[in-house]
């Protein structure tokens, strides 16, 4: 019985035109950071298991994709188990940690603030569906060592400018702070320790709706009168607007710093986009401390873009606080856009199939071969077939729209699709 041939469920095959495709936007993303100043680093697709375990990574961390132990470490032999003996590693699920454990490794050859690019393969062990996959690619930017408000403004900016030279037009760019929103979750009655469990919850308002938010709420055990004015306090569009959202924060300056960036990009637009401050943005990851924002595209029922502010990550490396911030563009979904609605222009390529024959010295086709390389063709040599008409088919069916037979053809001549 021959071999199952699919990918690995969760994981997927691309090809030749995909890759293209993929290969074009990430490099529109990558030029676009380059221009501001971030430089590209590279990570271990592993991590210790410690590391990422310790790393509040939210509901992720259910999904990491965990190492056995190799060699002499894994004793299978041992009575009782646990996960411990078994497991040292895992597959990283997002390039937060990585870049924290990397900055505490070389921040003596780094300068400060340190802008970066990640570009990389995340595994999370994820239930395979529709948009969601085991092994996908994240596209980050990160400014460590800035306290100050300007590198979330500086961040947004960027991956706006990314997504608008690739294509896309008429986004929302959509801001928060989680202090607000904990100092609203903490008038309304609930305790300080009960803040992130109804943050968790809080996250699936747009898949559940308010109504869901407050069952889910009391089917956790809280006090119904208490879930009930939350439900009440954060359903008031007029009372929790920017404007007057200040009188439920300790920290004024935080609402002023949302005001400043909500007021600054709007102005930096130029109509190109939007930008809103979304009372109920909350993030999902553990590790965010203090702005968050998110990047969605009208019709779209999920964000193609996301990120925020987390100060104490790399802290936990150095005994010591250092500023973060980070903003990801969702790469896999935002392919899937352009290959639905053709958004980029990939360009025509000057392919050329180039036909010889078995007897023909090697080193004169050669010779012909890099004359039309020269000449900016993309060339591709192949003994000639004796089913020829099918040979050329196949190969103007796979982007080739140049043909030309070596010692009969004068000139390359149009390959066209039948």
């Amino acid at each position: 019985m021959a071999m199952n041939a699919n990918p690995v469920r969760g994981t997927r095959d691309f090809l030749p035109d995909e890759v293209k495709l993929r290969d074009k936007v990430q490099g529109i993303i990558l030029d676009t950071y380059k221009q501001y100043g971030f430089e590209r680093i590279n990570t271990p697709i592993m991590e210790d298991i410690e590391r990422l375990t310790q790393s509040d990574g939210g509901e992720n961390l259910s999904l990491i994709f965990k190492i056995l132990k190799r060699g002499q470490k894994l004793d299978l032999t041992k009575s009782d188990l646990t996960e411990d003996d078994l497991v040292d590693s895992g597959l990283r699920y997002d390039l937060t940690l990585p870049l924290s454990r990397y900055y505490a490794n070389n921040r003596a050859k780094l300068p400060t603030p340190f802008k970066c690019i990640q570009i990389d393969k995340v595994f999370r062990a994820e239930r395979p569906q529709k948009g969601r996959y085991r092994e996908f690619f994240q596209c980050d930017i990160d400014i460590v060592g800035d306290d100050s408000v300007h590198a979330e403004q500086e961040l947004i900016y960027v991956t706006t400018q990314a997504l608008l030279n690739i294509g896309f037009k008429d986004f929302t760019v959509r801001i928060n702070d989680r202090r607000i929103l904990s100092d609203i979750i903490k008038c309304s009655g609930f305790k300080e320790e009960e803040i992130p469990s109804v943050s968790i919850t809080f996250d699936k308002l747009d898949k559940v709706g308010m109504k869901g938010v407050e069952e889910e709420l009391k089917e956790k055990g809280f006090d119904a009168a208490v879930v009930d004015k939350f439900v009440d306090l954060i359903s008031k569009e007029d009372l929790l607007d920017l404007d007057n959202v200040g009188q439920f924060c300790a920290d004024q300056e935080i609402v002023k710093n949302v005001q400043n960036v909500v007021r600054e990009l709007t102005s930096l637009s130029e109509g190109r986009f939007s930008v809103i401050y979304d009372k109920s943005l909350v993030r999902g990851m553990g590790y965010y401390t203090g702005m968050v924002f998110e990047i969605s595209a009208a019709g779209l029922n999920s964000s193609i873009a996301g990120g925020g502010r987390y100060d104490k990550m790399i802290g936990k490396f150095l005994n010591e606080s250092v500023p973060a911030v980070g903003f990801s563009i969702g790469f896999e979904r935002i392919c899937e856009i352009i290959k639905d609605t053709n958004m980029v222009n990939l360009g025509e390529e000057k392919k050329l199939i180039f036909i010889f024959s078995e007897d023909q010295i090697l080193a004169n086709v050669v010779k012909k071969i890099e004359e039309f390389r020269k000449e900016g063709f993309i060339v591709t040599a192949q003994r000639k077939a004796k089913k020829f008409g099918k040979q050329l088919d196949m190969y103007a069916d796979f982007g080739y729209n140049y043909m030309y037979v070596f010692g009969e053809s004068e000139e390359p001549k149009p390959l066209s699709k039948k």
